[in-house]
């Protein structure tokens, strides 16, 4: 149904942003794929070159991509076979047209691989952590791109054998 004339011009007016509840202040995101398709050894494989995150077609993770800053921090999260985060990669590219799209109206941010966990995290014990139980990937688990809290981004690689200052290492 379309929106009244006045409707319509007031909601044209509005400048199209991401909400500002999408950016967490820390700056930290989980991206979901699915091995088979794309998984952590094949970003690692692309080192400094990176790969575009393309395909994601909902449109809150598409405006969390939006939020994202160069030099964020996100997990590598497998889905479907795995179910568990394995490693972190690095924003390099802001949000940008999907090459995959032939709408314009999807985009993508670029990514590299930073550092693989030690030990991967699975979700069953994401789930049993009660520190993690707010956590989208706990609350929201079909969102392909979701905000992570400073506090959950610690636990998480507290769990994987990481400590705060080697979560940044190289791969």
């Amino acid at each position: 149904m379309k929106a009244p004339a006045a409707k319509a011009a007031k909601k044209a007016a509005k400048p199209k942003s991401a909400p500002a509840a999408a950016a967490p202040p820390s700056g930290r995101w989980l991206l979901k794929s699915e091995p088979d398709v794309f998984s952590w050894d094949m970003l690692v494989a692309k080192e400094d070159a990176g790969e575009s995150w393309d395909g994601v077609r909902n449109y809150l993770a598409r405006n969390n991509m939006r939020a994202m800053k160069l030099g964020d921090l996100g997990f590598f999260y497998h889905s479907n076979e795995g179910k568990e985060v394995v490693g972190i990669c690095e924003i390099i590219a802001l949000a940008h047209p999907d090459p995959t799209d032939g709408t314009g109206q999807w985009e993508c941010v670029t990514v590299k691989a930073v550092a693989p966990l030690l030990r991967p995290v699975r979700l069953a014990d994401v789930k049993a952590n009660d520190r993690l139980s707010k956590m989208s990937l706990v609350t929201s688990m079909r969102l392909s791109v979701q905000p992570v809290t400073r506090e959950e981004w610690d636990e998480v690689c507290r769990m994987g054998g990481l400590g705060k200052s080697s979560a940044k290492a190289k791969a």
